[in-house]
């Protein structure tokens, strides 16, 4: 661009100087000068205003040479732009395309809203993989400007969720500000991806429903959890601010996630023979346990199993030590 720049300011020069060139060595009028420094320079063969003195022809044809050095260097200026940026866009595409290609286990998120832009930088923060799918404009230069890996399109196109590797992927949440975008994404995702876990948006109760018969597994509606977490926030406070340290990670205390893998020691013990409070400093806050529900605040007696999953409170080095030490 400020090659640009510099060629129209040489450009501007040339008309001037060319103007006051014809001024001074053939006495032309202002306009009759700019008007035979414009067809000199584009060389478009009209008639002299005037015949030419001598040294008015040197100057003209010196006029010509220069012009036509000045546009040649601007025509090769923006073939320039156009072709590195087609270039930058081809090499961006092909790495994009390539990482796409080696994604498995990953999460996608259909739409870059605001729903979609908290959820992306919540991924982002634990490092997990994810894919956002985005058609409008303002997305993509958002999505671009955040350096996420990214499908453009519409989410409800079966070539775009193939392009997110949906076959391979773990989960899809939908995030798309019109709810029946939300049903439709969810029976196509479903009816191509049986096995995909799904979490959609609804804005109302009634819409809840609708999603749950579409195929989600979960529905979440923001504005719900919102009022509830205000409500929570005036009569406990102290609760909601528990609540948000855990979530957020503040003080470094996090609940997470985490399966027991075969063959882990921890396989057939019980919770008090794990010592898993004494040697990592966490707290069992609840466990799934294979075709059961969660079961919350679980007894000393409880017995671990390989793919149970544990709900835990603690530090976020003693979590993931323990996260370490669970794969071996």
């Amino acid at each position: 661009m400020r090659k640009l720049g510099l060629a129209a300011v040489t450009g501007l020069v040339l008309v001037v100087s060319g103007s006051l060139g014809f001024v001074v060595l053939e006495r032309m009028q202002p306009l009759d000068a700019l008007y035979m420094t414009v067809i000199t320079l584009s060389t478009v063969g009209f008639g002299e205003v005037s015949p030419l003195h001598p040294a008015g022809k040197l100057f003209a044809i010196g006029l010509i040479f220069v012009g036509v050095i000045v546009a040649g260097a601007t025509v090769s200026f923006i073939a320039q732009l156009v072709l590195e940026g087609q270039f930058k866009e081809l090499v961006v595409r092909r790495k994009m395309e390539a990482k796409l290609r080696k994604l498995s286990g990953h999460f996608i998120i259909a739409g870059y809203g605001r729903v979609g832009r908290q959820v992306a930088r919540e991924f982002a923060l634990k490092r997990v993989p994810f894919v956002v799918l985005e058609n409008h404009p303002g997305g993509i230069a958002q999505l671009v400007s955040d350096g996420h890996l990214f499908v453009q399109g519409d989410a409800t196109d079966e070539d775009v969720l193939t392009a997110a590797s949906i076959a391979r992927a773990r989960t899809l949440i939908s995030t798309l500000p019109n709810e029946a975008q939300n049903v439709y994404l969810t029976l196509t995702a479903r009816q191509m991806q049986p096995d995909l876990n799904i979490i959609a948006r609804a804005d109302f109760e009634e819409g809840e429903k609708k999603l749950k018969r579409a195929g989600a597994d979960s529905v979440v509606i923001p504005h719900i959890l919102g009022g509830m977490r205000m409500a929570k926030a005036a009569l406990q406070p102290n609760v909601v601010d528990f609540m948000q340290m855990t979530a957020l990670g503040d003080e470094g205390l996090l609940v997470e996630e985490l399966v027991i893998p075969e063959e882990s020691e921890l396989s057939g013990r019980s919770l008090m023979e794990s010592s898993l409070k004494k040697e990592y400093g966490v707290t069992i806050i609840g466990i799934r346990q294979r075709g059961q529900k969660m079961s919350v605040n679980p007894g000393p007696d409880t017995v671990l199993n390989a793919g149970d999953v544990l709900v835990l409170l603690g530090h976020t080095e003693h979590l993931e030590r323990l996260s370490r030490d669970l794969r071996g």
